[in-house]
């Protein structure tokens, strides 16, 4: 059985800056998408598939994906704003994609096997990747979609320079994800943890709630499902101009229809990203301490 890894790209880094992506932070220069196509095939993944923009392909081919041409399979999907299902039309003024979930719609053609999710710009450690093939070799067959999330500890993924956004995930008496809501703008404030709503109210969490780090495993029948639920968005949001399809938003959609049926896996490995351009010496330091442990050498793909 292939395993493919899908890595999303195509963020815009507009609060970070630039193309985070490319950013070289480990000791020898790599990326953190280095780290995660390097753990990934260490769990048994056999491809991978990059979603990034067209403006960008050259320089993502020649900095991240020809580094990998001779060790695992890379292939390509591009995400745009005018990738849209038949009748539907960019609004006048809309220039950025429809977010994470038009982003795993934009593969659609790439995947016929069982898939991961990842984002481009965050470290989810070895351990979520070994979870996550296990997972995908064995999945359920009970007649709906099943699939699994990787989730992390919410106190451990905030960034100290600002807001963050994250699906706080609530889990069923069996181990499954019961639902995901999508809180846009978390943050630390005098040692509290707050989410501030839509209408401005805001909501206090404990800092142990499992978030969803958008490190998920799926069958290739998610695809369909996703074009369906992209349609019905768009027919909701299809004129305005900052809408996003969230690919959690879509997924607890699933789940409360009765029709997915997701698996809750603890990752043992800590996350750490870059959301702002003040969050890299972290993240650099964070490396080099793995390196200096053993976990990972010096040099990934020497």
């Amino acid at each position: 059985m292939k395993l493919t890894l899908m890595v999303l790209a195509a963020g815009m880094g507009s609060r970070y800056g630039g193309l985070k992506q490319l950013d070289q932070l480990g000791p020898s220069g790599e990326t953190v998408m280095d780290y995660s196509v390097y753990d990934a095939m260490r769990a048994g993944f056999d491809r991978v598939v990059f979603v990034i923009r067209r403006d960008i392909e050259q320089a993502f081919r020649e900095a991240v994906g020809n580094r990998y041409a001779d060790r695992i399979e890379v292939d390509y999907a591009f995400q745009s704003a005018d990738d849209l299902p038949a009748g539907f039309r960019v609004p006048e003024g809309r220039a950025k994609p429809w977010g994470t979930g038009q982003a795993v719609y934009a593969a659609r053609n790439n995947i016929d096997g069982p898939f991961a999710v990842i984002n481009a710009d965050d470290f989810y450690g070895a351990d979520s990747y070994r979870k996550l093939a296990d997972y995908l070799r064995n999945a359920p067959q009970n007649g709906k979609l099943t699939g699994c999330i990787a989730a992390f500890v919410l106190a451990n993924t905030l960034s100290e320079n600002g807001s963050v956004s994250r699906g706080i995930c609530s889990v069923d008496e069996k181990g499954n994800l019961a639902k995901v809501v999508e809180h846009t703008k978390i943050f630390r404030r005098d040692g509290k943890i707050i989410s501030v709503q839509e209408d401005g109210s805001e909501v206090e969490f404990t800092g142990q709630e499992p978030v969803s780090m958008n490190s998920w495993g799926f069958q290739p029948g998610l695809m369909n499902e996703l074009g369906g639920l992209f349609t019905e968005f768009l027919q909701g949001h299809g004129q305005e101009l900052k809408s996003e399809l969230y690919l959690p938003a879509a997924v607890d959609s699933l789940i409360r229809s009765g029709r997915a049926e997701i698996r809750v896996l603890h990752s043992l490995d800590s996350w750490f990203g870059i959301t702002y351009r003040e969050d890299k010496p972290f993240v650099q330091a964070a490396l080099r301490d793995l390196v200096a442990r053993g976990a990972y050498p010096e040099k990934l793909f020497a």
